[in-house]
């Protein structure tokens, strides 16, 4: 395999002319948000319909599945997407297309291989939990698999792709449900919601054209393994930090605490949505900066990050002007405590929308282990502000702990990407893999 610079991974020299680039882009960030839109709606939606089925102790189980898929989601896209993403944006349609055989095989393979490992914890646990984590394992492929087309169709530009690729898997959910509803178990609702998305994770080949090449997978993790590996450590460090702190504060404060902080943040669920959907678009658009006119990275991530964190202030400022009443009417007995939350948690909010800017600029030069270093740094001071603040001073003192943390972690971000992009500057001329 022949690195490529620049130059040779995008002939084309012109830059488009302004007012088309500038709505370009603003179509790519719709479509992003439009499909995190779909996708938090289905998400919220299983989770209604299963709580309202099963009870407290069994959704309490289904939960339990639930977020074992997201520590597996952080691995798959550490090792399979994330590099797609930060060196296949932009580029021609057959380096892409080679690139996403390879990396949809190996999110199949992690999901394959994880899963079976699933199954056989399930099969030997038994009891509510068995039947539930077995089901995970067996629907595990098809929900990786799901996943990584959305980022794959993102790194072409194809957010609309995405998009309906969420509402396949929305309208699949269902008759899935429904059937599951039937049956009355965990175990039949892990079924059903792996299942539909597996229709969509098949619908995505027919989308792209493109039938995942699981004997890709290993070739995929070697060329890759500088992005990989630290991408991996990342993504599973910033899904732990925040088990840590909640599991610390309930110890620490007590389960109401957790529910408070819950509370608070649900208050942002909207914005955190868009934040969301803005992730799923924000490394790709920093990489194609950086083809096109890598003078402009630093502004282009100073304005990303600086407009998450305006907009989040803005929103803080909003919930402060909300009616007691109004509040109760969403979060019932728990908005007493978790208005006393609104400032510290906006300002962690904040704070961490800040810092995306850095991230996605770090990604996008493929600084793997800067971008690393920050994302340690920053779970560290999360888990510590978080804990230290609720020893300190209660759930409050959490709340400003965690925000104080995001700030520090923030300026961190900031202070690498300065030095990757004076980096950049005294070697100009960077290698860039593209097959």
């Amino acid at each position: 395999m022949t690195p490529m610079t620049t130059e040779e991974e995008n002939p084309q020299t012109t830059a488009p002319p302004a007012g088309s680039a500038k709505r370009a882009l603003v179509g790519r960030l719709s479509w992003g948000l439009a499909d995190q839109a779909a996708s938090s709606m289905s998400n919220f939606a299983v989770g209604i319909y299963v709580a309202r089925s099963l009870g407290v102790t069994a959704f309490g189980v289904f939960s339990l599945a639930w977020v074992t898929y997201g520590v597996v989601l952080n691995v798959s896209r550490g090792l399979a997407t994330d590099p797609l993403v930060v060196r296949f944006s932009g580029v021609s349609d057959t380096s892409w297309r080679g690139a996403v055989t390879r990396s949809t095989g190996t999110a199949l393979g992690v999901g394959t291989a994880i899963g079976a490992v699933c199954l056989v914890v399930g099969l030997g646990l038994g009891g509510r939990v068995g039947p539930a984590f077995a089901c995970l394992g067996v629907m595990l492929p098809g929900l990786l698999l799901q996943d990584a087309w959305r980022f794959s169709f993102f790194a072409a530009g194809a957010g609309r792709k995405a998009f309906v690729n969420d509402v396949v898997w929305g309208v699949a959910l269902v008759p899935a449900m429904v059937v599951a509803a039937r049956v009355d178990s965990v175990a039949a609702f892990v079924l059903a919601w792996g299942a539909s998305a597996a229709v969509a994770a098949v619908y995505g080949c027919f989308q792209s054209g493109i039938r995942p090449r699981l004997t890709g997978a290993r070739a995929w993790l070697r060329e890759h393994r500088d992005l990989g590996h630290r991408y991996l450590v990342e993504n599973v460090s910033l899904s732990g930090a925040s088990q840590l702190r909640a599991y610390g504060l309930g110890a620490i404060v007590g389960i109401g605490a957790v529910g408070a902080v819950r509370g608070a943040e649900l208050l942002l669920g909207p914005f955190l949505a868009v934040l969301m959907g803005l992730s799923l678009v924000t490394v790709p658009e920093a990489a194609r900066v950086l083809r096109q006119a890598p003078h402009r990275l630093g502004s282009f991530c100073l304005l990303l990050g600086g407009g998450q964190a305006g907009a989040a202030l803005l929103w803080g400022g909003a919930l402060l002007l909300m009616p007691d009443r109004l509040g109760e009417l969403v979060l019932g007995g728990v908005w007493h405590s978790a208005s006393q939350l609104i400032v510290p948690v906006t300002l962690g909010v904040a704070g961490a929308g800040l810092g995306t800017g850095a991230a996605a600029g770090l990604r996008a030069l493929g600084a793997a282990r800067r971008s690393l270093r920050c994302q340690l740094f920053a779970s560290a001071c999360y888990v510590g502000g978080g804990l230290g603040g609720a020893a300190v001073a209660g759930t409050v003192g959490s709340a400003w702990g965690v925000a104080a943390a995001t700030v520090c972690g923030s300026a961190v971000w900031w202070l690498h990407l300065r030095s990757a992009l004076r980096e950049r500057h005294h070697h100009p001329v960077p290698e860039v893999r593209t097959s």
